[in-house]
């Protein structure tokens, strides 16, 4: 039998830990590593596992890296703490990890974003997916400051069904994560070496919403689509302002 380790990181998540928590109970076993939380994060999630872990604050792939080597089992699945697995999505996880015959090393798992109570089934948004299981040794969390993801080695194959993702609960919510993001996004760019331009601010935020709304059909989710198509412009837009802004205090 293929045993499991489940990973989150935290932080002030009392509203969403205990229903994500829930969804994974079924699994052997369950690692949450905090970064000093200030409501009852802990306290739940002490409820559904004693290896719970508080650590400072770094950056996600540290953390989720740290996460991971607490766990112990042959496979590893991440989730954050605003998503839920499914009552299909364990089915499917179950029957690959205590399968005989195992081709893949790590799996993609499809997405299925919710904003603001609705399922967003366009604007790029599902099919949405990610590495999300995979074999521990096999795989870690890239060193990047935001929008980290899995490097497996070995083969990789896609699962079917979907874990629920409840990122937004609110307009106020995506502002506030878009802000946060995109600084941690300029901040990237600019280690990198990446620069702004006129063009980037005027023109890469038009192609994110046409690629959105109309390549992408988020047209077709209504007012829903709309609201999500320009948030993504609105993204771009930031991120590039805030790159400019970064450069601009180099040379002062």
């Amino acid at each position: 039998m293929g045993k499991l380790s489940v990973v989150i990181i935290t932080y002030n998540e009392e509203e969403n830990i205990k229903r994500c928590l829930e969804s994974v109970k079924w699994s052997d076993e369950i690692v949450v590593v905090d970064s000093f939380s200030s409501d009852k994060t802990v306290d739940i999630a002490r409820e559904y596992t004693t290896k719970v872990f508080q650590n400072k604050w770094s950056n996600f792939s540290q953390q989720k890296n740290l996460a991971l080597g607490k766990a112990s089992s042959e496979w590893v699945l991440n989730i954050d703490a605003d998503e839920r697995v499914t009552p299909e999505l364990k089915k499917e996880i179950l029957t690959i990890i205590n399968s005989e015959f195992q081709s893949f090393d790590g799996y993609y798992i499809p997405l299925r974003n919710h904003y603001l109570g609705r399922w967003i089934r366009h604007c790029g948004w599902h099919p949405d997916y990610h590495l999300r299981l995979f074999r521990r040794g096999k795989g870690r969390f890239n060193e990047r400051i935001v929008h980290e993801s899995v490097v497996v080695e070995g083969r990789k194959g896609h699962l079917k069904s979907c874990l629920n993702h409840y990122s937004y609960k609110d307009l106020s919510g995506h502002l506030t994560k878009i802000d946060k993001f995109t600084s941690l996004a300029a901040e990237e760019m600019f280690t990198s070496g990446k620069r702004a331009r006129v063009f980037d601010l005027l023109f890469r935020p038009l192609v994110k919403f046409i690629k959105m709304y109309l390549l992408k059909k988020g047209y077709l989710d209504g007012i829903y689509g709309l609201i999500v198509s320009v948030m993504g412009s609105f993204y771009v837009f930031t991120k590039y302002l805030k790159l400019w802004e970064l450069l601009k205090a180099r040379k002062q």
